[in-house]
């Protein structure tokens, strides 16, 4: 394979993880826009995401390889997962906003997001203490097919999570964007106090915000057991650390900065594992983070804030 093709192999494979990292980013800027919260539950909410699409494929039907679908049943399997998983780990985001963190959400100090990460060991635990530790083989649907693009193969899975991804992404941009609860979000993440006097109902704003970033976060489960056919309690760690790279990186509380941030780290997980070592992967993107950190701390598109306080 020419170096040409192997840079476009990459590309392939890195687009394909930066939307799955994108997806997860978007549901730290959503909750860290609003709140000005690092919610670290969220990298166990995207883990328990996966084994939620892991057991509605498998109520369908859909064991290992041995079910291999096309046309409409593909298409309507998918919709159940997708569906399913976001529903529940969205759901899951409001329990955890609305039992857990709300009554420490204006307390001075780091009380809010030592919560977080206790309910990040909870969700972990649990799935420990029902799953087991082991990996799991993620129920595959979807039909071998692929197209060769020079030496380079572009599969169907890879096509499927890109479509996935921006059908989410879009929808996400038009409801921030244009909805009135999205303008009530925008208006609260702007000035919680200014909002509130206005007749926005902040809390319910905030509910929103848990629930459609853990929605988000479910919907990159289902695209790693896909990509990977693979799962365990174990996955939460390493994309959710990806993913808040990304979320910084692109500028966090910034939607389009999330997503152009997800991909990038995808592009760079790719080809590091490529053309340097997979040993050498962590290295690289974590310097990434603590560059982005030092010399421009709003990120690539966001930009210094007013304090709230």
């Amino acid at each position: 394979m020419t170096t040409t093709d192997l840079l476009l192999q990459q590309t392939i494979n890195g687009l394909s993880l930066g939307a799955m990292y994108s997806l997860l980013a978007l549901g730290f800027t959503l909750v860290y826009g609003i709140l000005e919260l690092i919610n670290f539950s969220h990298f166990n909410i995207f883990m328990v995401g996966s084994f939620v699409a892991m057991m509605v494929l498998q109520a369908l039907g859909i064991e290992g390889q041995s079910v291999i679908l096309t046309g409409l049943p593909l298409i309507g399997t998918l919709l159940a997962a997708f569906l399913a998983t976001m529903l529940v780990t969205g759901l899951l985001g409001v329990g955890i906003e609305r039992f857990l963190l709300r009554r420490v959400r204006y307390v001075k100090g780091p009380a809010a997001m030592i919560t977080t990460i206790g309910v990040s060991y909870i969700l972990l635990n649990v799935v420990l203490l029902t799953a087991g530790a082991d990996g799991k083989n993620f129920p595959d649907p979807l039909p071998p097919i692929q197209f060769a693009i020079g030496d380079a193969v572009l599969r169907l899975r890879e096509i499927m999570i890109w479509v996935i991804a921006i059908v989410l992404m879009g929808g996400l941009t038009w409801f921030v964007g244009f909805t009135r609860m999205g303008k009530a979000m925008r208006a609260t993440a702007q000035d919680p106090e200014a909002a509130r006097m206005m007749g926005v109902e902040v809390d319910r704003v905030i509910m929103m915000a848990f629930f459609l970033g853990s929605a988000l976060a479910g919907a990159g489960g289902v695209i790693f057991g896909l990509y990977y056919n693979y799962t365990s309690a174990a996955v939460g760690f390493n994309a959710g650390l990806r993913a808040f790279t990304a979320a910084v990186l692109g500028g966090i509380g910034n939607v389009p900065g999330a997503m152009i941030g997800g991909l990038i780290i995808g592009v760079i997980e790719a080809m590091g594992g490529q053309f340097i070592a997979t040993e050498w992967t962590d290295v690289i993107i974590f310097s990434i983070l603590v560059l982005v950190l030092v010399f421009r701390p709003a990120g690539l598109l966001g930009r210094v804030a007013p304090n709230k306080s």
